[in-house]
């Protein structure tokens, strides 16, 4: 598929990420040139500027490569504060930010978590733009 064939379905595209991983699929961007894996997969490589990006399943599995506490959230998600975020490295390679279901002081660097994908709440909704209010969310659980 040439970028000039990239639409919203394709899953180098955020909704086309998205719509996978709302069917149980994590994809991921692989540069053929560099080898770089790219979260959410982009169109092109950030690593070396190809456009020769392919996409493929990645593994759920990872694990927290850095994490933070967020105890002052933007006000719709005041009552879920504090919560943990974390970039987890999954073991295919690539990173990727999410929440993490667990308190700040149970989690360190190097923790094994899986991705498990789950609906927004009415809060997420309220505050998602009206493209993303079905996206699904995804939380790493630890393992």
């Amino acid at each position: 598929m040439t970028d000039g064939d990239l639409d919203a379905t394709d899953p180098r595209t955020l909704p086309g990420f998205f719509d996978a991983l709302a069917e149980g699929e994590l994809l991921g961007g692989v540069c053929a040139d560099c080898g770089q894996v790219l979260l959410p997969p982009r169109p092109a490589c950030y690593a070396c500027g190809s456009r020769a990006v392919d996409v493929e399943p990645q593994s759920r599995e990872g694990r927290v490569f850095s994490y933070t506490e967020v105890r002052t959230p933007p006000p719709a998600f005041a009552a879920d504060a504090p919560y943990t975020v974390a970039v987890v490295e999954l073991a295919d390679g690539g990173r990727l930010l999410g929440r993490v279901a667990a308190d700040y002081a149970d989690v360190a660097i190097g923790d094994a978590v899986e991705l498990a994908v789950r609906e927004p709440t009415a809060a997420e909704r309220e505050v998602a733009l009206d493209y993303e209010a079905d996206w699904p969310l995804h939380v790493f659980e630890p393992r």
